[in-house]
């Protein structure tokens, strides 16, 4: 049986929100490890590591957005 369009297109649409999570996913985890780096390492500002947490939280936000 052949799918209509409407149908193909739902499914792009599902493969590609799903690559992006993963996508999204990925960043977060790159900056968690970044940030945990950044809090070790002697003489790093403040001020990188609470911008890291920021970007992190968005992300995470963006995850959240984009799961429900």
């Amino acid at each position: 049986m052949l799918k209509s369009g409407a149908q193909l297109i739902q499914r792009r649409i599902a493969m590609s929100l799903s690559s992006h999570l993963t996508e999204l996913k990925k960043k977060h985890q790159h900056l968690s490890t970044e940030v945990e780096e950044a809090q070790r390492a002697p003489g790093v500002d403040g001020l990188h590591v609470a911008d890291l947490k920021k970007q992190k939280l968005k992300l995470k936000e963006e995850i959240e957005r984009l799961s429900v």
